[in-house]
């Protein structure tokens, strides 16, 4: 189909932009605040969150205690011998840990509640506002890479929304609060132990920053590799018809290996960490024990207190420990957003619910281009129209020829808004294109291509896509008119035939009678009518050509033809070449025109 020409030469030229995964954003106050504009959608669950985020309050600050009772028991051991203090503080340590456990399950329930809800509006709302862009910002985007921005990044999302932020506070109240608690025990310890902790902040730091940078290459890369695999099962029977599976099996091992490199350079950096947290944490722990020892052995010490100090030191070296993964999950995750936010950000088309059409935007079927130019925005050097001006009466049938590359598939896109023309206008009604309602306008109209799109459900949901409220009564009675019905009826399913991907389980005069059964469905002013033969053999073309014919009664049809004979009956037949129009009018008076590219076209195709 030429539309697919037009696109592909913008997109040629203007290499696709996905972003670039090897240059992380730095992190700052800016990516911070983006990461919070998803937190808009935790707003409806506000309370349920602050329950969570009391519950983790308390549990965090019950994990204290812990030390302290631990080493009250020691002390209750080694000293007073109390047996029933003993007991007294073994029941404290019980029913805290009971408490921990019954107010852990309600926290994690709710968050996981939260969260879950959460995610569902943001995938929502992705998908709304993908499903709204224009057709600029799909030509320069894979359908693979924007499958996994709404499926893998939203993951990573759902990770940080239920345990990230979590753990994230929960560990900065064990430090903070343990830290207190250390001055408090021993001065003289506390200092020893925080001597390390400036330099495991500083390594966390940079840590984070490495991992983050290898972390949102990686998610670029496994988006490509997602796009391998979608185009390649999409288009299996090329892939095959071709003997390129091997080629196919490479292109992939090569993406997926480098998705396993980045992973390794990741791991050996928190690697590398891991190692220097062993080694600095716990190695500050065994010089606190040994300097608690010889406390202990002045008499300045009790050994309780070491024992308190020592379990403290732990918590707090786990949770810096911790803090620094949270930390590498937050680099994740503001990978993972910036990639939404790009798609969110993005200005969509303004969409409206086109079920009631206002009399004042009914279409009668009159159109007027005038003075019309257009170039892809990628490219605006190179124009694909220009000034193309011709009128349409109300129920005319007006033909676009021209060889391939015209420009005919272009002004197709253009009546439907799919792009905004360059210079000039079109109008419906005497009405500038733009002052219309989008959805009002691509309503009144259908289309049936060259390549017909199916989804791969049901014969039913396919027709009915033309108008989703229809009766089974419609579907045939639109069926029957398609020159559909009388090969639906062979099927043992009917209408309930499930017709694969792409339609494959279907013919091609099958899938087009259904895209014409659609059309009829959805009883359009304006029908357009792109090759919609050309791609058939003689008798599925001839039920085709039939259909089309019922088709196009008492509608304004706009039919684009590389075979002339499917045209000879239009209104007018406006001749296109190189974006310009160079003939307009009926077959027979083009066929006088000595020299004219149409008589040239037509003596090329009938003496063959």
């Amino acid at each position: 189909m030429e539309q697919h020409q037009d696109n592909s030469q913008a997109s040629n030229a203007a290499a696709p932009k996905v972003p670039n995964a090897s240059k992380a954003p730095k992190v700052s106050k800016a990516s911070f605040k983006k990461t919070f504009r998803l937190y808009k959608y935790i707003r409806p669950y506000w309370p349920m969150f602050s329950a969570g985020m009391l519950l983790l309050f308390i549990t965090s600050l019950s994990n204290l205690a812990f030390p302290k009772l631990l080493g009250d028991l020691v002390d209750n051991g080694t000293h007073s011998k109390n047996i029933s203090a003993i007991n007294h503080t073994g029941l404290l340590l019980l029913g805290l840990l009971f408490v921990q456990g019954i107010l852990g399950y309600f926290r994690i329930n709710i968050f996981v509640r939260v969260t879950e809800r959460s995610l569902a509006s943001l995938r929502q709302q992705v998908y709304n506002h993908l499903i709204r862009l224009p057709m600029s910002f799909f030509l320069n985007r894979r359908v693979g890479e924007l499958g996994s921005r709404i499926s893998s990044d939203i993951s990573l999302l759902q990770e940080t929304f239920t345990t990230t932020v979590a753990e994230f506070i929960r560990q900065v109240i064990i430090i903070v609060g343990g830290v207190a608690l250390l001055v408090h025990t021993s001065a003289q310890l506390t200092v020893l132990m925080l001597g390390t902790l400036p330099v495991i902040v500083i390594l966390a730091w940079f840590f984070g920053r490495v991992v983050r940078k290898y972390s949102k290459q990686a998610q670029s890369q496994v988006a490509e590799a997602n796009t391998i695999v979608e185009e390649t099962l999409q288009g299996i029977l090329n892939v095959k018809a071709f003997a390129n599976e091997f080629f196919e099996m490479r292109r992939y091992q090569n993406k997926t290996s480098e998705v396993a490199k980045t992973g390794i350079k990741t791991g050996t950096y928190r690697g590398a960490f891991a190692a220097f947290m062993i080694l600095g944490v716990f190695g500050a722990i065994v010089a606190v024990i040994w300097r608690g020892a010889v406390l202990i052995a002045m008499g300045s010490l009790q050994p309780g207190l070491l024992i308190s100090f020592v379990l403290y030191s732990t918590f707090i070296g786990a949770s810096v420990a911790g803090l620094a993964e949270v930390y590498a999950t937050i680099q994740k995750t503001l990978g993972a957003t910036e990639h939404l936010l790009e798609i969110l950000d993005e200005p969509a088309e303004p969409i409206t619910d086109s079920a009631l059409i206002s009399p004042k935007d009914q279409l009668s079927g009159e159109i007027s281009f005038r003075h019309l130019a257009f170039h892809y925005p990628s490219r605006e050097d190179l124009n694909v129209l220009q000034d193309i001006s011709f009128e349409i009466q109300a129920d005319q049938q007006v033909a676009l020829v021209g060889p391939s590359g015209a420009g005919k598939s272009t002004i197709v896109s253009l009546l439907l808004r799919l792009y905004e023309p360059a210079g000039g206008s079109i109008t419906f009604n005497g009405r500038n294109a733009g002052d219309f309602p989008l959805s009002a306008l691509r309503s009144q109209m259908a289309i049936v291509p060259q390549d017909v799109f199916l989804f791969g459900g049901t014969i039913r949901e396919n027709i009915a896509y033309g108008k989703p409220d229809a009766t089974t009564e419609e579907i045939i009675a639109a069926a029957k008119q398609a020159n559909a019905w009388e090969f639906i009826q062979r099927f043992p399913e009917g209408l309930d035939t499930v017709v694969g991907e792409r339609g494959i389980q279907l013919s091609g005069g099958q899938r087009q009678r259904i895209a014409i059964a659609r059309a009829v469905l959805k009883d359009p002013r304006i029908l357009i009518l792109d090759e919609a033969t050309s791609a058939l053999d003689s008798e599925s073309e001839k039920l085709v050509q039939d259909a089309l014919e019922k088709l196009m009664e008492g509608r304004t049809s706009i039919v684009i033809a590389h075979r002339l004979s499917t045209v000879r009956q239009a209104d007018k037949i406006i001749v296109l070449d190189k974006g310009r129009i160079v003939e307009q009018g009926t077959h027979q008076e083009l066929l006088t025109v000595d020299g004219g590219l149409y008589k040239s076209l037509s003596e090329m195709q009938f003496t063959h």
